[in-house]
């Protein structure tokens, strides 16, 4: 994956390395004092177990948190401190490695639609050691609200990889069909023809020889052919997200050419015009974020919008009873809109109806949706369009049984907020599978704030394994 994680980790692998800015101050007093215990030992090199211990924020990993505040000192407070790190370029520690990715560099950033506008503030979204408000300012542009688009931030991370010279470790246009465990000898033997392994274990795994993984897959060639290759590793990082499968609700007509499972496809329709504001209302089913910006976005084009969901509109577990109203304007509003705007009672806002404690039972070739609601009645509604908005999850198919042994509970699929992989902490290595690390929503690391530490524990565990940590 070359989104924010493999990115920032590729930094990290190409000999960039953090120590503590002499004569810096961080706020976190015992974290200051450790910090002013090995100054000349770079932050890689020290014990983050130790460093983070104590550290509290809004990530369950510790070093997730010691990263992003040795980046970010007081951010939290809506302070604006300098990062206490400083960075050097130590090309003899670089590890040689390959970032292998479909598409530019920034991953799903650049599948997201151009203008909507993150949830996270922008100065959130950068990489180590190139602020991206410092980018910002060279674009003469400034952040609305502290926030930026979807295609700053794509722009923004194409720009951070030719800027640090990492490109000629990144491969684009690639896509992996399986990574597993091969013996060494098998490779060196050319006898490749029985790498399946008839070994109870899918990692076909064998004690006695020095394994490596196989990483298959093709690169997309500019004519759109594809030309297979086979990579040998001996260790592989999984920073492939969560954006590549949608959630279906897995109700019939849901395969219908009019229901759509992406955002896109309504900026599709408003482009083709085979939606306006004559056309019968459009579906939207969820109570995410991603419905939100359907929901602006159609409110914007003045397009009619049904919108149900399962939930209260006052539960809690909503994301729009979590965020802070002045920085989250828009999406207040949404919410604005699902509380006053129900079927049983008109609001001011024209073109919505919201039908909360609802769920579809079924779509119609004839375009006509019936919902039912928690008493069991139910409704029909002609739509133009429906898109289903109800999250994603991860494709890893590459990996013997999609992965599923890897995760925390291996009886079901990996989902980045109900069961990520079981990594260690200070690592990000798998508890199942040596050699093998998960970073980001794969390992449960949601935002990209916070993906950058996964791959400090990454960066660390991997020259502790080459034995490029100086004494």
């Amino acid at each position: 994956g070359n989104g924010p994680s493999g990115i920032c980790l590729s930094y990290l692998l190409s000999g960039y390395t953090p120590y503590f800015k002499r004569h810096s101050l961080h706020p976190h007093p015992i974290l200051q004092r450790k910090l002013e215990e090995a100054p000349e030992v770079s932050v890689l090199d020290q014990d983050l177990e130790y460093l983070s211990e104590g550290l509290e924020g809004r990530s369950h990993s510790p070093v997730a948190l010691l990263f992003d505040t040795l980046q970010r000192p007081d951010t939290d407070f809506g302070g604006t401190e300098e990062s206490v790190l400083t960075w050097w370029h130590e090309p003899d520690r670089a590890i040689p490695h390959l970032v292998l990715g479909r598409n530019a560099p920034g991953g799903a950033w650049h599948s997201i639609e151009g203008s909507m506008i993150t949830l996270s503030r922008g100065e959130w979204m950068g990489l180590p050691d190139l602020p991206f408000k410092e980018w910002l300012k060279q674009k003469r542009r400034g952040l609305r609200n502290n926030r930026a688009t979807a295609e700053d931030i794509a722009q923004y991370y194409q720009h951070y990889v030719v800027k640090k010279g990492l490109q000629k470790n990144f491969k684009c246009g690639s896509v992996v069909t399986s990574v597993r465990k091969v013996s060494a000898e098998s490779i060196s033997n050319h006898t490749q023809k029985d790498l399946q392994g008839d070994s109870g274990s899918l990692w076909s795994s064998n004690e006695k020889s020095t394994e490596v993984f196989q990483v298959d897959g093709f690169f997309k060639t500019v004519e759109g052919n594809k030309e297979p290759f086979s990579i040998y590793a001996e260790n592989v990082v999984l920073a492939t997200g969560t954006y590549d499968n949608p959630t279906w609700l897995g109700v019939k007509g849901e395969n219908l050419s009019y229901v759509h499972h992406q955002l896109s496809a309504l900026e599709e329709a408003v482009k083709n015009s085979s939606v306006g504001i004559m056309s019968d209302p459009v579906l939207i089913v969820g109570a995410g974020l991603t419905a939100a910006d359907a929901i602006l976005f159609a409110h914007h084009c003045n397009i009619p919008v049904i919108h149900v969901f399962r939930r209260r509109v006052t539960d809690p577990g909503l994301i729009f009873n979590q965020l802070p109203k002045m920085l989250y304007p828009e999406y207040h509003k949404v919410h604005q809109m699902m509380k006053e705007q129900t079927a049983a009672c008109a609001g001011p806002y024209e073109h919505y109806v919201s039908l909360p404690e609802h769920h579809v039972l079924s779509f119609g070739k004839d375009k006509k949706c019936i919902f039912q609601d928690k008493n069991g009645c139910q409704k029909a509604y002609k739509i133009s369009m429906a898109l289903v908005l109800t999250g994603s999850n991860p494709n890893l198919s590459f990996l013997p049984n999609d992965g599923i042994d890897l995760a925390m509970d291996s009886e079901q699929p990996v989902n980045p907020k109900r069961n990520p992989i079981d990594v260690d902490p200070f690592t990000y290595e798998c508890t199942q599978e040596k050699g093998l690390y998960a970073l980001g929503p794969l390992a449960g690391d949601n935002f990209v704030r916070f993906v950058q530490g996964g791959a400090l524990a990454v960066a660390s565990s991997l020259l502790k394994k080459a034995n490029k940590n100086p004494p």
